[in-house]
């Protein structure tokens, strides 16, 4: 009996191995469906988050293509709205006012003294880029406000980071001759006028150690010929260029035409493409509308008879070599200025009625800025005169090609510019 116990609990003993291994075994399959399942939901759901984050991917791809186009598309047409704007205007005038530039107050007060209100179209369109540190390439007609296009900026760049003394000189105005430098610098000055900001004038003729003192001292805003300024960087001490600490370059560069030196200079200067500015683009006349011209075809040995004839009634004349006579005459009510191509480029000479040309110029551009003295600024007149041998008529002929020439008529004034080739002989 004991025996026949014994046999039946082992049985059942083993009984109860077997179901826990079957039990185990059930477990095991029943978890690895079950991790087989779960692994499966993961992947499935790894790859319907990855969807959903290639779909937001394309969304914001889509977007971004479609803000960066309606960004272009905005600034073309607000550069298209500005240039609408800039050309309503008629003639040089644009119909924006100086308020529009949100200028400092300084800056505003002396415009306003000065007696601008609308801006040109040669200001309207570059002082914008200027003043956000752009490089600007501009073009523009004789007269029509280029001087405050470029100074504008410069000081109001000044005055936006609190430029002083004794930092030195932040902004060089470069002009080619003494009389465009000495007016350029009386622009900036009126400028100043309500800034604290320094300004001076170093050109060729002047006291060159006064210029050096005033420099040590602490210019913001020089303008400079370029002979008298690279003397100053070789030998002035305190403002020599390897002095240098800080150059952050912006240029400007203005003219009236765009020669091959213009070109030359322009490559030279700029660092970056600049923005390129020409208000006068597809102008049927390049010379102002207040200009009448006129030639006179004469045998040379009969030039200076057919002259005196013209000038017997005028007085005041100068033939001095310093900058006071350009001076003199600016201020003077009526006479003669004699002078070469240093005269004509950018001056403004108030009441100029005549331009005088004993000579024809080497380039036809050079005609361009030779009768720009006279007929400056909106509605302005003047008339200019063009002296030619027979042998010069085919220069005529060149002239109305390239739309420098209109033949008018012509009549008597009080002031007048005299321009004439170096070594020419005036007094036979």
């Amino acid at each position: 009996m004991a025996e026949q116990k014994n046999n039946r609990s082992a049985e059942e003993e083993e009984m109860k191995k077997r179901k826990r291994k079957r039990n185990r075994a059930k477990k095991e399959v029943q978890e690895k469906n079950f991790n087989e399942i779960e692994g499966g939901e993961a992947k499935e759901l790894e790859e319907e988050e990855d969807r959903d984050v290639e779909e937001v991917k394309d969304k914001k791809k889509k977007k971004n293509k479609k803000s960066k186009k309606e960004s272009e598309e905005e600034e073309e047409e607000q550069e298209k709205e500005t240039v609408k704007k800039v050309k309503s205007g008629g003639g040089i005038m644009s119909t924006e006012s100086f308020d529009s530039l949100g200028l400092s107050e300084a800056t505003h007060k002396s415009i306003q003294e000065m007696g601008f209100e609308n801006l040109t179209q040669i200001q309207a369109r570059a002082i914008p880029p200027l003043l956000v540190g752009k490089d600007v390439l501009g073009a523009a007609r004789t007269g029509s406000g280029k001087t405050l296009a470029f100074l504008i900026p410069a000081i109001e760049l000044l005055h936006n980071v609190h430029f002083a003394p004794r930092n030195g000189t932040g902004v060089v105005v470069i002009c080619p001759t003494r009389e465009l430098a000495i007016q350029t610098h009386a622009v900036a000055k009126d400028l100043l006028k309500y800034h604290s900001q320094t300004h001076g004038l170093v050109i060729g003729g002047a006291a060159r150690r006064g210029e050096a003192e005033r420099l040590v001292k602490g210019v913001n805003l020089l303008v400079a010929t370029p002979g008298r300024l690279l003397d100053h960087l070789q030998n002035t001490k305190g403002f020599i260029y390897k002095n240098l600490k800080c150059l952050a370059r912006q240029t400007a560069l203005f003219s009236a035409t765009q020669t091959k030196k213009v070109e030359d200079l322009a490559r030279l200067s700029f660092q970056t493409t600049p923005v390129y500015i020409d208000v006068d683009d597809g102008r049927t006349k390049v010379t102002n509308e207040g200009l009448e011209q006129g030639y006179c075809v004469v045998p040379s040995a009969k030039r200076f008879v057919l002259l005196w004839n013209a000038l017997i009634s005028m007085e005041n004349k100068s033939n001095r070599k310093e900058p006071q006579p350009f001076l003199i005459f600016c201020k003077a009510e009526k006479g003669i200025l004699l002078c070469t191509d240093v005269a004509a480029r950018g001056l403004d000479i108030p009441a100029v009625d005549w331009i005088v040309q004993f000579d024809p110029p080497d380039e036809p551009k050079e005609y361009i800025h030779r009768v720009g003295r006279t007929a400056r600024g909106e509605g302005a007149k003047g008339n200019a005169l063009l002296f030619l041998i027979p042998e010069e008529l085919q220069f005529l002929r060149y002239l109305k090609v390239c739309r420098r020439f209109h033949h008018s008529c012509l009549s008597y004034t009080s002031s007048i510019l005299l321009f004439y080739e170096v070594g020419t002989t005036l007094v036979q």
